[in-house]
């Protein structure tokens, strides 16, 4: 997946400079957040792919780092995944180009025409643009979908919008799913994103305690992104393309004196042996089998891991 960071680097693209007139040089482009990657967003996203296909042009996400109602409205929710994370799930989804922008003044000015002429036709050579059941794009939210199509028929790209995905009679949101994951209801949130909800974050060193109690772990500062309470946790956590199912905690760690400042999430992965420092981790939360607590002391906690261990392989066998 080629990744286009920035406004400039965007306005200073030059596709038939680097592809010709090949395939690579034509784009069908879907615009949005896309926070989350949920089962809306991926019908979206599938439509792209078609869209792609018939157009015979590369599938193209733009989206955002930050959340427009930053800029629009002073305040914006939290995301429900970290950009890195939703740039991964993007390109799992078949996006194959990728372009990043910060949701700043300039953009926010542009008026529709100004996106079609310079963002859509001039940089992105796009040959089709999708657009969500209630997008609004360009200064003042001109940018209908009834006036992209009249920006399409006059410079040359076709407009499509995709519909609403229902789950129990009402469209999939990032709200609902933000409420969801917030009140620990794992099940409801992995029926709107069509997966359990997770961490991302980096592989760091601890302090070896989870090893001097018989079950080493990996150590993980999640990146932003709305997390489930703190507890432990049945989880499954990507490792080079292969999911291991493993023990979670998520939280302060308490009994060694956590304050609560610092989310940490720790993952005894079962029976993997190998080194995971520095590396990127991707972690499912599949069921919260007790909330977080402190201990006495770290043998009465080493007895408390041994049976978390011992009901997640239980649970994960079943």
């Amino acid at each position: 997946m080629r990744l286009i960071e920035g406004l400039d680097a965007l306005l200073a693209l030059d596709l038939v400079a680097t592809y010709g007139e090949s395939l690579p040089s034509r784009s069908a482009v879907a615009v949005g957040v896309f926070d989350g990657v949920h089962l809306g967003h991926q019908r979206l996203l599938l439509q792209l792919l078609e869209m792609s296909s018939v157009l015979q042009a590369v599938p193209t996400v733009v989206t955002f780092a930050n959340h427009p109602d930053q800029l629009l409205h002073g305040e914006a929710p939290p995301l429900l995944v970290s950009v890195p994370h939703r740039l991964r799930l993007l390109r799992r989804a078949g996006v194959e180009r990728l372009v990043l922008l910060t949701f700043e003044a300039r953009l926010q000015n542009m008026t529709p025409r100004e996106f079609a002429e310079r963002v859509l036709v001039r940089s992105l050579r796009a040959r089709g643009l999708l657009l969500g059941y209630d997008s609004a794009l360009g200064k003042d939210r001109a940018g209908t979908p009834q006036a992209f199509r009249e920006l399409g028929g006059e410079l040359g790209f076709e407009v499509h919008t995709g519909t609403p995905f229902e789950v129990d009679g009402q469209p999939v949101s990032s709200t609902l799913i933000r409420r969801a994951i917030a009140a620990g209801d794992l099940a409801l949130a992995n029926r709107y994103l069509g997966r359990f909800p997770g961490a991302f974050g980096t592989v760091v060193h601890g302090e070896s305690r989870g090893r001097q109690l018989g079950f080493p772990t990996a150590n993980i500062v999640p990146q932003p992104a709305v997390l489930p309470p703190p507890g432990v946790y049945a989880v499954e956590a990507i490792v080079d393309g292969t999911a291991w199912p493993g023990a979670a905690n998520l939280g302060s760690r308490p009994t060694f004196g956590g304050d609560g400042s610092q989310t940490v999430l720790e993952v005894h992965l079962l029976d993997f042996h190998g080194d995971l420092y520095g590396r990127e981790l991707e972690v499912t939360f599949r069921r919260m089998m007790r909330p977080e607590r402190r201990f006495a002391n770290a043998d009465e906690l080493r007895q408390q891991i041994d049976r978390d261990v011992a009901a997640v392989r239980e649970l994960l066998r079943s």
